[in-house]
């Protein structure tokens, strides 16, 4: 069986590095944040709060940031640049989903204890197998994807489905790797 590598685009090496900053933006904000910090905080979360809090404000800081920078790429960056771009924020919308989801288990969970009367447990499990897990896998699955378009970035490539929403531009043609 013959291997051959992915076609790859015609950039050069600084498009190639402005267009993996949307993945490390990306990806720094799924491990440092929501992983080391969260993991590193979490032994405060009993006694203060504040450290804890912060990793919230730095997810919604850094998703906030890939959508403004998405959406001025479609006007102001190269074509290679703003597809990399786009496909970071085609998936900061589907954590941002997955952290709606967690939000609204959280909520219902803490309204059904508060309110009517469901054991803490129940709660938790709610919160926990509603949330929490979904987000925990969503999470582990966009660390590898996201993973894969840093190294496609830095090798000029793009996914298949990116270049069927966003086009080439007249006259960029594909460079085909020889097999070996």
């Amino acid at each position: 069986m013959e291997h051959r590598r992915a076609p790859s685009y015609p950039v050069d090496e600084p498009a190639r590095k402005r267009a993996k900053i949307p993945h490390e933006v990306f990806l720094t904000n799924l491990v440092g944040n929501h992983i080391l910090v969260f993991v590193a905080t979490l032994g405060m979360a009993s006694h203060m709060i504040l450290p804890v809090m912060s990793v919230p404000v730095i997810s919604v800081l850094c998703l906030g940031y890939t959508l403004w920078r998405a959406r001025r790429a479609k006007r102001r960056d190269d074509w290679y640049v703003m597809c990399h771009w786009q496909a970071a924020a085609r998936f900061s919308w589907i954590f941002i989903g997955m952290l709606a989801l967690l939000a609204f288990s959280a909520t219902v969970a803490w309204f059904g204890y508060d309110s009517f009367g469901i054991r803490k447990e129940a709660a938790l499990a709610l919160v926990g197998g509603i949330g929490l897990l979904p987000t925990m896998v969503t999470m582990l699955i966009l660390i590898i994807i996201e993973s894969d378009l840093l190294h496609q970035a830095a090798h000029g490539r793009l996914p298949k489905w990116v270049v069927r929403r966003y086009p080439p531009p007249e006259g960029m043609g594909l460079q085909e790797h020889p097999a070996g």
